[in-house]
This record gives C-alpha cells, sequence and structure tokens, in this order.
C-alpha cells in the first residue's frame, strides 16, 4: 500500500490501515524522538503521543512534500515538548573544559554509529536539542530559536559549545577505542593525547 492509500484509509477510519502506517514509521520516528530525550520511556510516550497527534491530523496534511517529512516534524514537535517537562533546557550550560586534543580525522571511524549516539545523549539537553535540530534536522538557526523561544545569536552559540564539546568526547571515546603501545615515549603519548 502506497503513502497515499494509506492516508485515505486511516482517514476513513481504518484501524488496520492505522496500524500499518504505526508499523512502517516507529521504529524511525523512535529513532527521532531518542535522539531528544535521554530516557528511553520518555522518547516511547513521546513517540505514541506524536502518532495520536499524526491520526488526529491527518485531514490537514497536504500532500505537499514527503508524508515522512511532516510525520517527523510532529514527532520532533513532540519530543521537544516532552523534554521541556521532563528535562529543562538548559541553554547555558556550558561543561568542564577538557584538555583533550582536537579529533584526528579518522576518530570518528574508529567509533561505530551506537558509540556516537552515546556521546550525543551525554551532551547536555540544550547543545543536544539545538545539535539535534540544526545538524540533523535541518533547521535554520531562526526556526530553531522560534521553536525553543531563544534568539538566533544563542542558537549559533549552542551549536557551536555543542560542536566543540562532541569533538572532545568523541576524540576521548577514539582514543580509548585505540589500542595503546607500551613502546610510546611520553613524548609521543603527549603528543597523540594518550598520556
Amino acid at each position: 500500500m502506497t503513502d497515499a492509500e494509506l492516508i485515505a484509509a486511516c482517514r476513513q477510519g481504518s484501524s488496520r490501515a492505522q496500524k500499518q502506517l504505526y508499523e512502517r514509521f516507529a521504529g524511525l520516528m523512535l529513532s527521532v524522538c531518542l535522539r531528544y530525550l535521554r530516557r528511553r520511556e520518555d522518547a516511547e510516550e513521546a513517540l505514541i503521543v506524536g502518532f495520536t497527534k499524526v491520526f488526529r491530523a491527518l485531514d490537514q496534511y497536504r500532500h505537499e512534500g514527503s508524508f515522512e517529512g511532516w510525520i517527523r516534524r510532529i514527532m520532533v514537535n513532540e519530543a521537544l515538548g516532552q523534554l521541556r517537562r521532563k528535562e529543562p533546557l538548559h541553554l547555558a550550560i556550558d561543561d568542564l573544559t577538557y584538555d583533550t586534543p582536537a579529533t584526528p580525522a579518522d576518530a570518528e571511524s574508529q567509533l561505530n554509529a551506537a558509540d556516537m549516539l552515546a556521546v550525543l545523549a551525554e551532551l547536555p539537553a540544550g547543545y543536544r536539542t539545538v545539535f539535534n535540530l540544526y545538524a540533523l534536522e535541518g533547521y535554520t538557526h531562526p526556526e530553531i530559536g522560534e521553536l525553543l523561544g531563544i534568539s538566533e545569536g544563542t542558537s549559533k552559540s549552542q551549536l557551536s559549545k555543542a560542536r566543540a564539546m562532541l569533538q572532545r568526547r568523541l576524540a576521548a571515546a577514539a582514543a580509548q577505542a585505540r589500542p595503546t603501545s607500551s613502546t610510546s615515549s611520553p613524548k609521543e603519548l603527549y603528543a597523540t593525547g594518550r598520556y
């Protein structure tokens, strides 16, 4: 069944079509919610409430743009709402400064996607939210500012801080993943950040 056929059947009240629509998009949308919410239970709650909103608003979908993108926007908004209720956005949080060197070019390739998502999940809520909205969802800084009730400058600042913190944490994770050589001199260890 195509998206258009599925939408039409859902609009007619078919519970079978609603189940099929849910099963088609639930996995992807849960991963979207998990990028914003640390606890799986909170992400699942956002997913369920989000799909309730999807089914209630199906008559408002005008077939302009992708259906998946329309659902994603609803899920992002619901996850942001959950985030505001469960984990206040402390947008001015500065994490402890680490003296970890910049990420080596191959650090990301030494980590798998799950490790990178885990590092992303460790960011403070404000940093994580702005990073997700900008880098993963494609929102602009003015749009992020409007969604979160912050200025465009604050959005840019939070993104910059999130990137710097991610770089430090990815470098640290990559250094842990790299086998250390017992024959390395202290100077070599210091130069590579493995001291």
